[in-house]
């Protein structure tokens, strides 16, 4: 209670000290600044599914390349490399773009969802005489 009179009267008194055009503004700031933080939220979570796809794009690169120079390395084909290869990236949920699986070194090409990996194996046969050294 207001010591001069009821409390009636201060509130009107307030509510007529601020402008019509002003009142709600902080209500309208509020709602800017929900769906500004919401948009800024999705962003970020589209970035980490963006950083997430490439990194398991590289990693399903490394695994083909590598299952291609195990074939080679064994005497395999080209064919043979480029097969396993397939299969690999395949489990590891990519798809196998291109590979040049001739010779000792194997280049891989694969995408996973909108990411693309890339990897290059090597087949050193002095690893086989001679484990150690290498």
């Amino acid at each position: 209670m207001n010591p001069t009179g009821s409390g009636e009267s201060n509130r009107r008194q307030s509510d007529r000290s601020a402008p019509r055009d002003e009142r709600g503004g902080v209500s309208v700031f509020a709602i800017v600044a929900l769906v500004l933080a919401g948009a800024l939220m999705l962003g970020v979570a589209r970035l980490g599914h963006a950083a997430s796809d490439k990194a398991r794009a590289e990693t399903a690169a490394d695994a083909a390349a590598l299952a291609a120079a195990g074939i080679l390395a064994r005497g395999g084909s080209g064919a043979g490399a480029a097969a396993a290869a397939g299969e690999t990236a395949l489990s590891n949920g990519a798809r196998l773009e291109h590979c040049d699986c001739s010779g000792t070194r194997p280049t891989v090409e694969v995408h996973l969802g909108d990411a693309t990996g890339r990897a290059r194996a090597e087949v050193r046969f002095e690893c086989f005489a001679d484990p150690v050294r290498c």
